[in-house]
């Protein structure tokens, strides 16, 4: 929309204001969404939305692979240690 009326405002500001107060949500907020949705269609650097989204899963992904890994750690140990309390057997 912002786009489409860029025109009839004497900036983009000023339609972002207009605009906002219409749809029922800040200025910024849509000025937010304006700026990824243009990095999004690649005409501003930054990360388009699939970029962060896949970060995001990868970073949860690390996070649960790491605590996977400390668990089969410490279960090692354990066990580890329970072999070597275990009576010896001849």
């Amino acid at each position: 929309m912002v786009s489409e009326h860029a025109a009839e405002y004497a900036s983009q500001w000023a339609a972002i204001e207009s605009i906002a107060a219409k749809i029922g949500c800040t200025a910024e907020t849509l000025r937010r969404w304006i700026r990824q949705g243009e990095r999004d269609a690649g005409m501003r650097p930054g990360l388009t939305t699939a970029e962060s989204e896949r970060i995001k899963a990868l970073e949860r992904e690390n996070r649960e692979l790491r605590q996977a890994n400390e668990i089969l750690r410490k279960a090692s140990a354990y066990f580890a240690q329970a072999e070597l309390d275990r009576p010896f057997k001849r």
